[in-house]
């Protein structure tokens, strides 16, 4: 299986995505008196549980990969898990992307009413979970970039590389020598 990173733009447009969702949710809260901002103080304490999971995933995925494989021990990885922890990472950092716009999107319509102990209450509600949001998409980045594997031992493998310039380097001082 061949998995690319995600690109930079992809979080752009989710983040934007989230933002007008966000905005048109407050709006219409407005118009309708509906009470539909603000986020439940357990929504960032979850969110933040998840991006330490997912984190603590993607660092086992990279001290596996990058372990030489005699220093292993007997230790395998499932490449299931391998991938699923990279899916994870993809998911929580363009979820993460979309939720902070969500909340943005409602503190930027929320705000001009922020004398309101309603309004106030939302907007920090919102803040947090948008700051969390944040860190979980930076959490999905750094962790889809700590799953990659090394080079397989095919031509571009580094070490190989290496071999190859010192047996080149050998064999031409060898021929000097001559």
């Amino acid at each position: 299986m061949k998995a690319r990173r995600t690109p930079w733009w992809h979080y752009v447009v989710a983040a934007l995505l989230g933002l007008v969702a966000g905005a048109g949710l407050a709006a219409y809260g407005e118009s309708s008196g509906l009470a539909l901002i603000g986020v439940p103080w357990f929504v960032p304490v979850l969110l933040m549980l998840l991006g330490v999971i997912v984190l603590v995933l993607a660092i086992q995925v990279h001290r596996y990969a990058t372990t030489e494989p005699a220093k292993r021990q007997g230790r395998s990885m499932d490449p299931e898990r391998a991938v699923a922890t990279l899916m994870l990472c993809k998911a929580l950092g363009l979820a993460g992307a979309a939720l902070a716009g969500w909340y943005a999107g409602q503190i930027i319509l929320s705000i001009s009413h922020i004398e309101a102990s309603y309004y106030a209450h939302a907007v920090a509600q919102c803040g947090v979970a948008g700051v969390v949001c944040l860190i979980d998409m930076i959490i999905g980045i750094v962790g889809e970039g700590l799953c990659k594997l090394p080079p397989s031992e095919g031509p571009e493998n580094p070490k190989l590389k290496e071999m190859q310039r010192r047996a080149s380097l050998a064999s031409a001082a060898a021929k000097t020598r001559h």
